[in-house]
């Protein structure tokens, strides 16, 4: 498989967007005051490592199998650590990490979803489609340990 000029810099860019969410979901893990929310900080760090690795399989000609998962978000059910009336400085300083997470997701949501038409390859369209969606679902699931600890 040969990419074109184009594709190759789209995957490239992307690339750099998953770079730079592995280094912020780490940086925000180590941050967090809820043992909760620096789990979930670690466990898409994680995500977004697998999902630069895949980008990186596509550069070097190989596109990665699909799981399409899109359950992920939905099944996520967090312990609540704050109380929804208290208003502490730890949960105000986790709900700005959990908030900007989730403006990060929806900027590199809309990049995947401007990005999957540039390829005429199906499977990496494919590939594309499904790493928005797990972007989806950690938007979805930062917004609901936001709500578990009346931060929304």
């Amino acid at each position: 498989m040969i990419l074109t000029e184009k594709e190759t810099t789209a995957i490239e860019d992307l690339k750099t967007q998953e770079q730079a969410c592995i280094e912020k979901y780490t940086k925000y893990s180590n941050q967090a005051k809820d043992p909760v929310l620096k789990e979930l900080f670690e466990e898409i760090a994680r995500d977004e490592q697998k999902h630069f690795d895949s980008l990186d399989q596509v550069i070097k000609g190989k596109v990665p199998s699909v799981d399409c998962n899109d359950s992920k978000g939905k099944d996520y059910n967090p312990a609540a650590t704050y109380d929804s009336l208290g208003n502490s400085e730890d949960k105000k300083a986790d709900c700005y990490l959990a908030t900007d997470c989730i403006g990060t997701e929806k900027l590199v949501s809309g990049e995947y979803n401007s990005d999957v038409f540039v390829f005429g390859n199906s499977d990496i369209r494919k590939l594309l489609a499904d790493i928005q969606i797990e972007e989806q679902n950690h938007a979805e699931m930062l917004w609901k340990y936001k709500t578990a600890n009346g931060m929304a």
